[in-house]
């Protein structure tokens, strides 16, 4: 693709090389762009995305992403803080907070262990999790991608839960094994975390 303004070119590389979004797409949303009113571009994408640089942080229980040092759903009084949903990334939070089925809180582990990668139990946020087991948490739910390196991660945490005396289960198995979490579809999510599972350590 041939571009006459390098400074087009460039706003393209830009747009181009976030997830899913190829160059043609990228063309489009840039001339989209050229378009609107320059205070409508400062307004509607340059302030908010200055502010999310600025201000985002980490929620300092949960590791979800937040506005404050504790996040919405972590001070939500309605929440039940004893279940706690364990899941690798932010984006399995937003997924399994869009099927409505849920009103736990979560903790998120930023990953899985896998030794192939150079990520090892130390690398996660397990050490977080532990100490909030100090709360009166009745159960943990594995809500970790079906993969291998997913099931070793739950073998590991479980294997620490239960030396705590604390309730570990699993989704059901309508995840099926080798699938992200993410992408599932939201009811296949919704009934999954319904019908979970014990999960038993001795098996393995």
């Amino acid at each position: 693709m041939s571009i006459s303004s390098k400074l087009l070119d460039n706003a393209v590389a830009s747009f181009a090389s976030l997830p899913g979004i190829g160059k043609k797409t990228a063309l489009r949303l840039v001339l989209h762009l050229i378009n609107k009113e320059k205070n409508d571009i400062k307004n509607q994408f340059i302030e908010p995305l200055d502010r999310l640089i600025d201000d985002i942080k980490f929620c300092t229980q949960c590791y979800n992403l937040s506005d404050h040092d504790l996040c919405g759903i972590c001070t939500n009084p309605h929440r039940n803080q004893g279940l706690i949903c364990v899941v690798e990334s932010i984006r399995d939070v937003l997924a399994i907070e869009e099927t409505g089925h849920f009103n736990g809180v979560y903790h998120v582990l930023g990953g899985v262990i896998s030794p192939l990668e150079g990520i090892g139990a130390d690398d996660l946020n397990i050490e977080g999790l532990m100490s909030r087991l100090e709360n009166d948490v009745e159960e943990c739910i594995m809500a970790i991608s079906p993969t291998i390196e997913g099931e070793t991660t739950i073998f590991y945490l479980s294997k620490k839960l239960n030396e705590k005396g604390v309730k570990v289960s699993q989704l059901a198995r309508g995840i099926s094994f080798g699938g992200e979490l993410e992408y599932a579809d939201g009811l296949t999510l919704g009934k999954s975390l319904l019908g979970r599972i014990p999960y038993n350590v001795q098996k393995y």
